[in-house]
């Protein structure tokens, strides 16, 4: 099972990903509270860095490939393929 490793105003967690869930989901479920907002891909409110793993976004209407490419990603809609290490913080 893969796990996610998070961290929002300081505080880190990691915790198992079921399958087909957001990372915001994820987060939500470890009882963080992280921002969002619309959970639509559309608003932005939900951004976080991942700095290793890989996640795959479900819609996107906010980040340019650039933003992408330095591992911003919008949590809502940002499912894990991997082992996951993300920061709310950055």
């Amino acid at each position: 099972m893969s796990t996610a490793t998070i961290t929002l105003d300081g505080k880190t967690v990691t915790v198992p990903i079921n399958a087909g869930e957001t990372v915001l989901e994820t987060a939500r479920r470890a009882g963080l509270t992280p921002p969002y907002s619309c959970e639509a891909g559309n608003c932005g409110t939900c951004i976080a860095t991942v700095t290793d793993g890989e996640v795959t976004m479900r819609v996107n209407e906010v980040l340019d490939e650039s933003e992408i490419d330095d591992g911003l990603i919008l949590t809502c809609q940002g499912v894990p393929e991997t082992d996951v290490t993300l920061s709310y913080d950055d």
